[in-house]
């Protein structure tokens, strides 16, 4: 069996499929592998809009190694630039903030508008000569990666290879429609993050599925039972689970958050939980929603960076600021409780007699849709 053939178990019907090799998980070469045709050749989460929060505002980010920044320009429009200078390859911004008048890289200081034009060449002909015929500012600007903002996350596909946002994920902005409008960040409590032993794509596949509710989170499954949940599958775009029985959280003086305008009765009491691939995680309800990106530090690592979002800014709303904070650490409970199994599957799948594993038919589809989708852009990529 050849390394082509490894992977079409994966892909057969949940019933009869395995899961994705060890080698998936603990493998530096096959992380490299993937980091191209299933990171870099898709739209894949970076960062979010509140990280460049005025025109000017400037961030760099780490991607699996390539230095990237995020720019918010004048218009207000987010753009991500690869943060290398065009000149001698020096990083460009080291440190998030504000940039003064142009990106000036600190070595040669060529300067480069927010738009990523290179603007100016100071000597560039000389001492005293700013400008060289053979150096033509209009074809050395900086390498715009394409980008897209969607309930605040930046997605990214680094290749440029993927179909449109849009059309990538028609089926799921038509799903979520409802929720096309504006979303404000709680503020400073409402964002943490979380650094875990586990491979990123474990991560995925147990926010997927409810199937762990009862064991793991005793709290919500308290209320939020195993059989009222539904599991979510579009093969080849994203999976998830979906709960009927939705409760909001409600302060002790009866406070609740406002909810999103327009929302038809299915949300009363509805929430979906969705992974959209690779590698960004999107939770809707009524009055709140919550968006978290994995950050694949290495075979074995990853950050979970999570953000709280509102139907009301907390300027608006600054009577919730106590609610707001109590929300946040109602679901960093939940999440820490995920840990010790994202952990434990990473520590397993060091047991090198294990076959992938087998799915619930009943219950593991989500994640099931998540294999099939990974084994089929690994298995694109090596065809290429």
């Amino acid at each position: 069996m050849n390394k082509h053939d490894t992977l079409a178990p994966v892909m057969a019907p949940v019933n009869v499929a395995n899961g994705l090799p060890n080698a998936h998980y603990i493998d530096p070469a096959v992380f490299a592998e993937e980091k191209r045709s299933v990171l870099f050749a898709n739209w894949s989460g970076i960062g979010f809009g509140k990280d460049v929060p005025e025109p000017g505002y400037a961030k760099p980010v780490d991607f699996l190694g390539m230095p990237l920044l995020i720019v918010r320009d004048t218009d207000g429009a987010v753009g991500v630039f690869q943060n290398t200078c065009r000149h001698r390859g020096m990083i460009l911004v080291e440190k998030p903030g504000k940039i003064r008048g142009a990106i000036r890289c600190p070595y040669h200081s060529w300067c480069y508008g927010l738009n990523g034009r290179l603007v100016s060449t100071p000597h560039v002909g000389g001492p005293g000569n700013n400008k060289h015929e053979d150096i033509k500012l209009d074809e050395l600007g900086l390498v715009r990666i394409r980008s897209y903002v969607w309930r605040d996350v930046i997605f990214v596909n680094v290749d440029g290879t993927a179909p449109e946002f849009e059309e990538a994920h028609a089926g799921l902005l038509e799903r979520w429609k409802e929720f096309e409008q504006p979303v404000h960040h709680g503020g400073e409590s409402s964002g943490f993050q979380l650094e875990v032993k586990t491979n990123w794509k474990l991560a995925v596949e147990n926010y997927c599925e409810s199937y762990h509710l009862p064991w793991v989170h005793p709290g919500l499954n308290s209320y939020s039972r195993l059989e009222d949940h539904y599991n979510i599958e579009v093969p080849g775009h994203y999976s998830g689970q979906g709960t009927l029985v939705y409760r909001q959280l409600k302060g002790e003086d009866g406070k609740l958050f406002p909810d999103f305008e327009g929302l038809s009765s299915k949300w009363d009491e509805g929430g979906e939980y969705i992974a959209v691939y690779p590698n960004v995680l999107l939770g809707v309800q009524r009055d709140h929603a919550f968006a978290i990106i994995l950050e694949p530090v290495s075979t074995e690592s990853t950050v979970e960076h999570i953000e709280l979002y509102y139907a009301k800014s907390s300027e608006d709303t600054p009577e919730l600021e106590q609610l707001r904070d109590e929300n946040a650490k109602l679901w960093k409970t939940v999440f820490e409780e995920d840990i010790f199994v994202v952990e434990g599957m990473q520590k397993g799948r060091h047991g090198e007699l294990f076959d992938g594993g087998r799915f619930s038919p009943a219950m593991d589809g989500p994640t099931h849709n998540f294999h099939a989708w990974v084994a089929g852009q690994v298995a694109k990529g090596r065809a290429a």
